[in-house]
């Protein structure tokens, strides 16, 4: 049989903040559900500081940093503000990404090809920091070998619309979708990029493409939130890294 290491799970507690912040106050605690992620066996945490605070705020990643024995990857735009901030916490990766005011969650990959002008220096003063970059792109090929040109260490594939055509029974569409990622982490790793995806995933689809071999880590948020209401964060993560197992080991025994 062959081996493939086992993918990682970073669990993103965005939106434990955002119940926070629906009524006011500190409580959910959005530090405390990394900790329980932690003890669950999640291997990494994630957070998106936006640019209008909806959900995780500057104290709450300052905490994370402080607080969490675990990789951080911090999700930011990339501008000044943030580069600025990143440099003051030194997160082990940052993970950049697009973002709009009223989209409500985060819409397609970063545009790295048409803004490498501007991510270049931002890109260069995180890596000079001892900081790892990731560029949150869809899986076309000019974005990821944009992404290896500026010299990302990491590439996060957009599962978005894989997800939301398995969800919604289009099936035509989600093979298509699959095989345009599988392809794009072909490319990425081929380039000398690690390989990352999230958004939208569920157990089903946690599984499917983490037989991927190319893939090293999984970041995981809405989902596993949603879950833990129902069955508890340590539960849901439990549940989740099964699946990502069970993909791994029937990948490793189709290359075997």
């Amino acid at each position: 049989m062959a081996v493939l290491e086992p993918v990682r799970l970073g669990v993103n507690v965005d939106h434990v903040a955002t119940v926070r912040n629906a009524r006011g106050g500190l409580l959910p605690d959005p530090v405390r559900a990394a900790l329980l992620a932690a003890a669950a066996g999640a291997d990494g945490i994630t957070a998106h500081l936006r640019e209008d605070r909806r959900h995780i705020r500057d104290a709450d990643m300052a905490r994370l940093k402080a607080d969490i024995d675990l990789p951080l990857n911090f999700e930011m735009a990339a501008t000044e503000e943030m580069v600025g901030i990143a440099l003051s916490i030194r997160p082990n990766a940052c993970c950049l990404v697009p973002e709009r005011r009223e989209e409500r969650t985060t819409e397609g990959g970063l545009d790295a090809a048409g803004l490498a002008a501007e991510l270049g220096p931002r890109i260069a003063r995180l890596k000079a920091a001892g900081i790892r970059v990731s560029l949150f792109i869809a899986a076309e090929d000019r974005q990821i070998a944009a992404a290896a040109a500026l010299g990302a260490d990491i590439v996060e594939l957009h599962t978005g619309g894989w997800c939301d055509a398995v969800a919604e029974g289009r099936t035509a569409e989600a093979e298509t979708e699959f095989a345009r990622l599988k392809a794009g982490a072909r490319q990425a790793h081929g380039l000398g990029l690690e390989v990352h995806a999230g958004h939208g995933l569920d157990y089903a689809t946690a599984e499917r493409i983490a037989a991927f071999p190319e893939i090293v880590e999984l970041n995981i948020g809405h989902f596993l939130i949603g879950e833990a209401i129902f069955v508890g964060l340590e539960a849901a993560i439990a549940t989740m890294r099964a699946a990502i197992a069970a993909g791994r080991a029937a990948a490793a025994d189709a290359a075997a």
